[in-house]
């Protein structure tokens, strides 16, 4: 457990980028099977569409964006903890987040506040709303195990020790997946309060294991010499980190969008109810995606970076994109919806449907983090943000028609896949836009 510090001057071959992206990539699929597995064992209880609809449709959606303005920590401690220093400056910054977002959290899940999100802004049915009422208050310690383990995991990765970042995600696993099973066989908790006990125990396992497979790194970060990079204060850190603490928020906010959008078109519980099933796939196949983000970070400015990180972004794009289409064009989606979702025929087929009109988003997040590691090892982080803006944009117009004309026919999740997936296109675009020209511009270490 020996760590050991990173050697930008190496030069970076397709190997390289291989050995550092495969265990997060592993940590992200890890942690795409989450919410398959809620959803096959929720499903499996009780007024499963409700409670389904409550976790997927308002408890997991909120929570999300409470956590938002934690979730690039993690591109950020890779980036800016370069000496003991910087990395106490960080850690200052994630612990008034934690105290901050639980509070936060709690004042939504405890106080009438929550009718007014749950109700009068998502517009969720009664049932729906005080089912995810409970969930969201048993997620409770979501935000501070998110930031604690994400600001450790840059850590982590800066030192090339990305394998236990997938080690921390397979005992979050096991935990949830210990709870799922055994509150579901022993107990009769209603299906919100045993899927939202599980994520809550899962998250809280990774955090713990994660501060302790960290200890080397930190060590080794501790007396390390001084990067030469001015010494951090507020105003350098803000105007590096607020671009990236915006990005999630507003694409997190989509999540909320969407369920108030299913609430409002054709079978809205329905929508609702399949919408953890299609998005645990999408997120699947997605996922791989999402951890080459911080493997461009970590490697942009190493010798012979730019064609071996070109090379792996287009073999990841192609081959996720692949794998999502064989999944939703195939029998295969009728045994992953069915069998392992646990979803009834009609369910099944609607969620198919769904996949099916999401295959691009695989290769887009390929593209997506390729650009994106290049600003923030930039540090032009604002380009991020406009991104998503025009992501939000996008898909809150395409909604926003949707429902007040009042004609659509199809279901709402049809309509809301088709909606993210031309935004997603667009965002994809806006990001190479802004990034063209930047690894030209990278200092070589």
């Amino acid at each position: 457990m020996t760590a050991q510090a990173p050697s930008p001057q190496r030069p970076v071959d397709l190997a390289r980028v291989r050995r550092l992206w495969s265990p997060l990539a592993a940590s992200w699929a890890l942690m795409a099977v989450e919410m398959p597995l809620l959803a096959a064992v929720v499903g499996r209880l009780p007024d499963e569409a409700v409670h389904l609809a409550a976790y997927g449709g308002v408890a997991f959606p909120i929570a999300l964006v409470v956590e938002a303005p934690i979730i690039m920590l993690l591109a950020a401690s890779t980036a800016l903890c370069k000496d003991w220093g910087r990395y106490l400056f960080v850690r200052r910054f994630m612990v008034q987040s934690v105290v901050a977002l639980t509070l936060l959290h709690a004042a939504v899940a405890f106080t009438p506040l929550y009718d007014l999100v749950a109700g009068d802004l998502l517009g969720s049915a009664p049932r729906v709303q005080e089912a995810g009422r409970l969930g969201l208050q048993l997620l409770l310690p979501w935000s501070g195990a998110i930031a604690y383990r994400r600001f450790l995991q840059g850590i982590l990765i800066r030192t090339e020790r990305s394998q236990w970042v997938s080690r921390g995600t397979t005992v979050r696993l096991a935990a949830n997946a210990a709870v799922l099973g055994s509150l579901a066989a022993w107990t009769d908790l209603p299906g919100i309060a045993v899927g939202s006990s599980a994520i809550s125990a899962g998250v809280l396992a990774e955090a713990a294991f994660v501060g302790w497979a960290v200890r080397p790194s930190l060590a080794s970060l501790r007396t390390a010499p001084a990067s030469g990079d001015p010494p951090l204060d507020l105003a350098r850190f803000l105007r590096f980190y607020l671009p990236l603490a915006l990005t999630p928020l507003v694409t997190l906010l989509l999540h909320p969008l969407g369920s108030a959008a299913m609430n409002r078109l054709p079978l809205p519980l329905e929508s609702l109810a399949v919408w953890p099933a299609v998005h645990g796939l999408v997120f699947l196949t997605r996922s791989v995606g999402f951890a080459y983000n911080e493997v461009v970070v970590a490697l942009a400015d190493a010798p012979g970076a730019a064609p071996a990180l070109h090379r792996f972004r287009n073999l990841l794009a192609l081959s996720t994109t692949g794998l999502l289409m064989l999944l939703a064009a195939t029998p295969l989606a009728g045994l992953w919806f069915q069998q392992a979702s646990g979803l009834g025929t009609f369910m099944a087929a609607l969620a198919a449907a769904a996949t099916a009109l999401a295959v691009p988003m695989p290769g887009l997040q390929a593209l997506q983090s390729h650009s994106t590691g290049l600003l923030v090892a930039a540090h032009r982080t604002r380009g991020v943000t406009e991104a998503v803006v025009v992501f939000f944009a996008v898909s809150a117009s395409l909604l926003g028609v949707a429902v007040a004309s009042g004609r659509v026919e199809e279901p709402g999740i049809l309509v809301a896949s088709l909606t993210f997936t031309i935004a997603g296109a667009v965002q994809t675009a806006w990001l190479a836009l802004r990034a063209r020209g930047l690894e030209a511009e990278l200092p070589r270490g």
